[in-house]
């Protein structure tokens, strides 16, 4: 089993504990999105973990849950935005209930993939 030296503590680390301190990583930060939809701002700070995380997981299937988790971020904010302005004339309102249920809907999907500990099949897709 080879093992790499992480330079910012010197001790050698092997794929295997790599690859469980990005599963943690990775189920902390939808816990944090599950929070978020009750105390928006873990959302936020699962957005941040995700960014700074997805290049640590590049080769690994955790990349493919960092980036679904940033899209299912960026595109629930924009259907959000879009939602409460045009909740004035009536049509915000199915569009904010239909972007809660989509961004329920993405983190149960992720996961799910997540806890069978598969990457998701096409992390840029909307559904």
């Amino acid at each position: 089993m080879s093992t790499n030296t992480d330079p910012s503590s010197g001790y050698a680390v092997t794929p295997a504990a790599r690859d469980e301190a990005l599963r943690n990583i990775v189920m902390i930060t939808y816990i944090l999105y599950v929070v978020g939809f009750f105390v928006g701002i873990t959302m936020l700070v699962g957005l941040i973990v995700a960014y700074v995380k997805r290049g640590d997981a590049a080769g690994t299937i955790y990349e493919s849950h960092f980036t679904w988790l940033i899209r299912t971020f960026w595109i629930g904010l924009l259907l959000s935005v879009i939602g409460l302005i045009t909740s004035f004339i009536l049509i915000g309102i199915p569009i904010l209930i239909a972007t809660g249920i989509w961004s329920i809907y993405r983190v149960v999907k992720g996961f799910l993939a997540f806890n069978d500990r598969k990457p998701i099949a096409a992390p840029a897709a909307f559904f």
